[in-house]
């Protein structure tokens, strides 16, 4: 039941049952590390590593969602959603690991579509016209990215990033390139290097891709860099 109220219980016994959610990033996290069920790692397979900011991601979406008016917050939603979120990231990463025979699975901004399609069926959201219900996910889910890199990446960090775009540089990302293209970025783009650095918090391959696609697509979100996207796959240019 994903609502707050159970009705037998309350025909029965004159009283409600309400859900409580939780109520902060760090408490819905803490859920989803104790609940989810990840893809396990089996030797001679990729080892999935999911970064904190991504995982930050999955439990922002849920928070809000709780306060979108677009949702609708008498059915609810549960943390059950984010935990099925996270496991259909970490599933997409292991996914693109196997494909490309790669030591790592991570997951990246380019995989959260994945949890969109995941999201359909598990909230209700209050919408009349045919395929706005996918654009109100897709909102949640970038709204949710830009909240998360406002918190981990210090907006004095960015200058030299979106200064390096000034001469028409293109950079493409996507779900289906390997990490070493974006060690490749990185040594093409070194203003690129501390912020993701910084994020990542590791010089993983994997970590580092996952970091240098958060570091664009939010650097997009505030209005700095312009993206075209089709597919899996996205291209960042300057905004000049």
């Amino acid at each position: 039941n994903r609502g707050r109220i159970i009705t037998p219980l309350k025909d029965r016994f004159g009283a409600q049952i309400r859900t409580h959610y939780p109520a902060d990033t760090d408490t819905e996290l803490a859920i989803v590390d104790q609940e989810a069920h990840a893809p396990v790692s089996v030797p001679g397979g990729p080892r999935l590593e999911i970064p904190g900011f991504m995982a930050e991601v999955v439990a922002e979406m849920s928070q809000l969602a709780r306060q979108s008016p677009h949702v609708n917050q008498h059915s609810g939603v549960s943390v059950r959603l984010s935990i099925s979120n996270y496991e259909t990231l970490a599933a997409n990463a292991v996914r693109r690991a196997l494909r490309l025979h790669e030591p790592e699975a991570v997951p990246r901004v380019s995989d959260l579509a994945a949890i969109v399609t995941s999201t359909q069926g598990k909230i209700e959201i209050e919408a009349l016209e045919e395929g706005r219900e996918e654009r109100i996910l897709q909102g949640l889910v970038s709204a949710a990215v830009l909240a998360v890199f406002r918190r981990r990446v210090p907006s004095e960090q960015l200058g030299p990033v979106v200064a390096a775009f000034d001469d028409s540089r293109v950079v493409h990302a996507g779900d289906d390139l390997p990490a070493s293209a974006y060690a490749e970025l990185l040594g093409q783009l070194p203003a690129l290097e501390g912020p993701v650095l910084a994020l990542a918090g590791s010089e993983s391959p994997g970590v580092m891709a996952s970091a240098a696609e958060f570091v664009l697509e939010g650097l997009h979100l505030t209005k700095r860099l312009n993206k075209d996207a089709a597919g899996g796959r996205a291209t960042y240019r300057g905004r000049g």
